[in-house]
């Protein structure tokens, strides 16, 4: 091989598609994932290589940054700037970020969108809900908990208000739609809340939905309950109703009066679910969001409550 081939050699392989790592993938199952993506581009590169035709590559569309725009990509991250923080309680965050003009960010409620990160040199990604209402203009929030050791919630922790991050999307096949279900029954754990936020949302500010919704959160403790406020201003509709299952609390004494009639105590099993499932005024289509061990139990209890694999969707 002469000096001509071995410098077309290298050409070749710095335009070469890199593999992602594992740490890359949110694992929430979008389509396309970051390996779909490498495969299509390799695919791509492959063809260009073997007819020695750069040109190829030419309409190559990776995963890379864009300025802030009003349309989001399923491919393309896009940058938005944060323009507000509020810290919930220590280790969750709120999080606002400005959309261009009275632009909307275009997803249905409760779909999610991928956030993408660098932390010890390594890139990862994750999958977060916006809680903020789909109508939303200017603006879309996210509510982010953080974990000691998680590289994403290191990269989370060092944003400061005018800061910006990368996000792709929507994904997510569940898409409500107004009176498709008679009754919702939402079961949240932590952060799983969020995907319930912007269906809530969608519900009570349409006046022609008669949507029927009984939404439990679960939550270690009455400090650690997010958006306090929001729940109980949801409660007041005529159509919702808001229960809590508090592990780490013992007693309805420490709780205020407006929770104490409402709050469970102990973790959300068997029994507790049979119980919702019957309060309910006609079989519900089921939500559930939360670890993956909180959505692995609700599934068995569900079926065990007499409902069908085809009435729950487990996000």
């Amino acid at each position: 091989m002469d000096q001509q081939e071995d410098n077309d050699a290298e050409g070749w392989l710095q335009l070469k598609p890199v593999e992602p790592l594992p740490s890359q993938c949110c694992g929430s199952g979008c389509s396309p994932c970051v390996f779909d993506l490498y495969s299509r581009d390799l695919e791509r590169w492959e063809a260009a290589r073997a007819r020695n035709d750069r040109s190829l590559l030419s309409g190559k569309q990776s995963p890379e940054t864009q300025s802030c725009s009003t349309k989001l990509s399923l491919e393309t991250f896009l940058a938005f700037r944060i323009s507000a923080i509020e810290k919930l309680t220590k280790d969750t965050y709120h999080v606002r970020f400005t959309l261009p003009g009275n632009s909307q960010l275009g997803l249905h409620p409760g779909q999610h969108l991928i956030l993408r990160g660098v932390a010890d040199g390594l890139e990862i990604q994750r999958a977060y809900t916006p809680i903020s209402p789909v109508t939303a203009e200017g603006y879309f929030e996210v509510l982010i908990k953080c974990y000691q050791t998680g590289l994403m919630s290191r990269y989370v922790e060092s944003w400061r208000t005018g800061d910006t991050a990368s996000w792709r999307g929507p994904f997510g096949s569940f898409l409500y739609e107004p009176n498709k279900y008679g009754e919702l029954l939402m079961l949240a754990a932590g952060t799983g809340l969020a995907p319930m936020v912007p269906i809530l949302h969608s519900i009570t500010d349409n006046a022609d939905d008669e949507t029927f919704v009984t939404l439990v959160g679960c939550f270690k403790t009455f400090e650690s309950i997010y958006l306090k406020t929001f729940l109980q201003e949801q409660a007041r509709f005529w159509n919702v109703r808001t229960f809590f299952v508090l592990s780490q609390e013992v007693s309805p004494e420490q709780l205020p009066w407006s929770f104490s009639e409402k709050t469970h105590f102990g973790r959300l099993g068997q029994e507790l679910v049979n119980e919702l499932v019957a309060c309910c005024r006609r079989k519900p289509f089921t939500l559930v969001c939360g670890p993956s061990a909180f959505t692995e139990d609700m599934a068995r209890c569900l079926l065990s409550a007499g409902l069908t694999e085809d009435s729950y969707f487990l996000f």
